[in-house]
């Protein structure tokens, strides 16, 4: 055991959590792991871990969280989503992309994406990532001041962005209107710790050329991310050289977009030769696996990307199009299918696919200084497991055991920025009574309007 000297002078506005005998997965550089150790947070921040005793007497008044039984780990990072998707879960299902997105989905947000069902959905999308262990979230859509009014009361951190679309969109009639709102939201929410506002053009087959440039012109001008989707189908791949001689990926590098702030989404149909640029611009990568599999839209080349050295994380994309945001069934899903579509049992290892889950996608979003690992320094952003349950055990290694066997629920605590926002299963600032009724109330609204317009036609 080894002791660690705390300054004892503590201010009174400072609070503490102390968690004991916790087993302890940190994803840090060096893959530090205890099988029983202790955590210090300060406020926001961790202090201290690992293999340490904490004096009670220099902090009477810390909340002390029994980590027995338990496994505290990185909170997960989803790179890709789009939140109030969650009132479409299995609206348009079995059906190809771009005939999902064009006749069902752009149609339906016109008519029904509005403040309040943006705000119902996000707060259903809060309880759904609480409950599996995400505690940041990477979303491109609609309405996002009220995104980010949930956000701000559930507890979740998240990095938010107005869809910039080449046609009317359900808060804005032109572009420049998306690109007005969102620069207020910069203005308004700046400052806040656990938001931010950043840019997104939707896709190169959605967007201008012109369109996406300014996009990312103002993603610069604000050094924050940029969004959008990329060389998601074959078929978007196929019109693109077509269209303007490029690959998806090789038209917006003749653009002059592509830089260490773009998030690509998707990026399934690569060339080695998008691939290398991709990483000579040090553009990062979100892999959508569920999403895509469920589309048919084919199979990313993670491992070809990780090998080049471009960063990858995980998102869901959203919910319309998965039909959940558990991060674990991600993992456990890529994992899977790269071995399958490499037929090579060796790729994607489990802890790869962990780091990508967790530290790498603090790597995509910029935010590897401050979450995606526990280090002390570093946010308190963490989750509880229970390990108490046949499935756990026994544990040879703990990334297989993650990746392989755990589930999103058996998540029990969710801390980010220092502050418990679900404890023991229990959400402190979201409140599920009505919540549900008030989900199946649009969804039976958009039930009728479909049968309606099937009549109609």
């Amino acid at each position: 055991m080894t002791d660690i000297l705390i300054n004892k002078l503590q201010r009174e506005n400072d609070s503490y959590k102390i968690i004991v005998n916790a087993m302890i997965l940190t994803m840090d550089s060096d893959y530090s792991f205890w099988k029983c150790g202790s955590i210090l947070i300060k406020n926001d921040r961790i202090v201290a871990l690992g293999d340490i005793s904490i004096s009670r007497e220099d902090f009477p008044d810390a909340e002390v969280i029994d980590g027995t039984g338990k496994l505290v780990m990185p909170g997960l990072v989803n790179t890709h989503t789009h939140v109030p998707m969650t009132i479409f879960r299995g609206y348009a299902d079995d059906l190809p992309l771009h005939e999902w997105l064009y006749e069902y989905i752009f149609p339906v947000e016109s008519e029904f994406i509005n403040a309040e069902s943006v705000t119902l959905g996000t707060t259903l999308a809060m309880a759904e990532m609480l409950r599996s262990g995400t505690t940041t979230f990477n979303d491109m859509y609609y309405f996002v001041d009220e995104i980010a009014q949930v956000v701000d009361q559930t507890g979740l951190r998240a990095v938010l962005s107005e869809s910039v679309i080449g046609f009317p969109a359900p808060n804005s009639p032109t572009p420049n209107d998306s690109l007005r709102k969102s620069e207020g939201l910069i203005k308004k929410w700046g400052s806040h710790p656990r938001i931010t506002i950043s840019f997104s053009a939707h896709a190169p087959y959605s967007c201008s050329g012109s369109l996406i440039q300014k996009t990312k012109s103002f993603a610069d001008k604000y050094n924050v991310p940029f969004n959008i989707h990329v060389a998601e189908t074959k078929k978007e791949f196929d019109e693109s050289l077509v269209k303007t001689g490029y690959t998806p990926v090789g038209y917006l590098n003749s653009l002059g977009v592509l830089d260490s702030n773009v998030i690509a989404a998707h990026g399934v149909h690569l060339t080695p030769d998008d691939i290398s640029i991709l990483k000579e611009r040090g553009v990062s990568v979100a892999h959508n696996p569920e999403c895509n599999m469920k589309l048919a839209s084919g199979v990313a080349p993670v491992p070809q990307l990780l090998k080049s050295g471009v960063k990858v994380g995980f998102g869901t994309d959203g919910v319309a199009s998965n039909n959940n945001l558990d991060l674990f069934e991600e993992m456990n899903t890529a994992a899977i299918i790269h071995k399958l579509n490499s037929n090579d049992p060796t790729v994607l290892d489990a802890r790869t696919v962990v780091e990508m889950a967790t530290i790498g996608g603090a790597r995509v979003l910029g935010m590897e200084n401050e979450i995606g690992s526990l280090e002390p320094g570093k946010k308190a952003d963490l989750i509880m497991m229970n390990m108490s349950q046949p499935h756990a055990h026994p544990v040879y290694n703990i990334y297989s055991l993650l990746v392989y066997s755990l589930q999103g629920s058996d998540v029990e605590t969710v801390i980010i920025d220092g502050e418990a926002v679900m404890l023991n299963k229990k959400f402190v600032h979201l409140e599920e009574n009505g919540l549900y009724e008030e989900v199946e109330k649009i969804a039976q609204a958009i039930k009728d309007r479909s049968r309606e317009l099937s009549r109609i036609k």
